[in-house]
């Protein structure tokens, strides 16, 4: 019973890691380690490829077959595979177990990919391969880090003079990754505890955020990203025309022009989250949890072109890297029916046009700011009652004040909520 008490009532400690890049000024030194590293990883991926279980299932009385593939399990290979790699090794030990470890990620991630549909029954091939790190292979000196190759034989980095060194003064060196041309450097930063105040659900669409924060809408223009994207997209079709011409030339264009439009988005997208952080400080935010390709299916051609250009996932993923940093945190929901649905008595239309209105309660709204609304409810747990409520549910803050007997009808309600933030130029 002893082990079953309660020793501490004070709250775990929690840490995010925030990673920069610096360029790689060892590239001979760290092309021997990559190369081989690479060695390694390959002779484990062999072995354990050859021990691979796969097989053919059929369920149900449709015959639907599914490949279910078992891995060798690692403490019954792990002393045989491990002597194996140190025959060919000439890293330092520790390398070993981390190529056995890399190389059953691999295989995992393989096994997920195969068993949805997304690859191959082939033997995954190793392209770009890197190295991470481990901490008993790093130690930190000052602002540089020093990584073991060999014994007695080691390569330093230096951040000290990079313009990120302010930022990670004070805080811990996690497991650096080591590529060719680039080394990344994971700090560890202490969360500090906080309580969220405020609640912000925001609707995806093509150039605006639409948001409602319990008490007004907030409409985030994103329409400059989404031009950013149709401009390099025009650029990089008369790159392809100029590469099938041109054969080396050609991808050398294409994959400048492919990173600077990555690194223009990402450039956009933190500035705007950033500012996103500030004005919503200690805040739960409410995105939906979206899948393009169902979109595309439902979409038509000129439809599917302008969702290929939007980056929502990219804009969520980073709301829910950056969030805890400012005492907040991100909350993914179903964005099933939430522009067709009336939140108030939970009507579902089947013809939505620019502005929803429910043809049972009377509810009228902009379809988006909508969307926003029933994102809200569903992040603070309301549920869609189709049948008609004895209580109102969901937009009472909105109307100030509601029926006794029956419903009352009032189309102009919740219209003139709406606040427009332009982010077309962040400096």
């Amino acid at each position: 019973m002893r082990n079953l008490r309660i020793r501490s009532f004070t709250p775990e400690e929690e840490y995010v890691y925030i990673t920069y890049s610096i360029n790689n000024d060892k590239k001979e030194e760290s092309k021997i380690l990559i190369e081989n590293y690479r060695v390694l990883l390959q002779k484990a991926l062999d072995y354990l490829w050859v021990k691979v279980e796969k097989k053919e299932v059929k369920k149900g009385k449709k015959v639907i077959t599914k490949v279910k593939i078992t891995l060798p399990k690692k403490k019954e290979v792990y002393k045989v595979l491990r002597n194996e790699l140190e025959k060919i090794n000439v890293l330092a030990s520790h390398y070993v177990d981390k190529a056995i470890n890399d190389a059953y990620s691999i295989l995992k991630a393989w096994r997920r990919r195969v068993e949805k549909g997304k690859a191959s029954m082939r033997k995954p091939t190793l392209r770009k391969v890197y190295v991470r790190i481990k901490s008993t292979l790093r130690k930190v000196e000052g602002e540089g880090v020093r990584i073991t190759v060999r014994p007695y034989q080691y390569i330093t980095f230096s951040w000290s003079h990079k313009w990120f060194s302010r930022r990670v003064k004070g805080l811990e060196l996690g497991e650096p990754v080591i590529k060719e041309d680039k080394v990344y450097l994971p700090f560890r930063y202490k969360l500090k505890w906080s309580t969220p105040l405020d609640f912000l659900s925001i609707d995806s669409n093509l150039y605006t955020l639409d948001a409602y924060d319990g008490e007004k809408f907030v409409t985030f223009s994103i329409k400059e990203l989404y031009s950013l994207k149709y401009g390099m997209e025009l650029k990089r079709s008369k790159i392809q025309s100029f590469a099938s011409k041109h054969d080396k030339k050609g991808k050398e264009l294409l994959r400048k022009y492919s990173h600077r439009e990555r690194n223009r988005v990402r450039d956009y997208i933190h500035k705007f989250v950033n500012k996103l952080l500030e004005m919503y400080p200690l805040t739960t935010f409410a995105v939906e949890k979206l899948n393009k390709q169902e979109m595309f299916r439902d979409a038509n051609e000129n439809l599917s072109k302008k969702i290929s250009k939007t980056v929502w996932k990219t804009v969520h993923s980073v709301l829910k890297y950056k969030a805890p940093l400012y005492g907040s945190f991100v909350k993914e929901v179903n964005p099933h029916l939430t522009s067709k649905s009336c939140p108030r008595c939970g009507w579902v239309s089947r013809k939505v046009g620019r502005t929803f209105r429910c043809e049972r309660c009377g509810f009228t709204l902009d379809r988006q700011l909508n969307a926003s609304l029933n994102i809200f409810l569903k992040m603070c747990g309301f549920s869609h009652i189709r049948e008609i409520p004895r209580v109102w549910v969901g937009v009472i803050p909105l109307k100030g004040r509601r029926s006794v007997n029956g419903l009352s009808r009032d189309p102009g309600e919740a219209q003139g909520l709406r606040i427009r933030y332009k982010f077309m130029k962040i400096q």
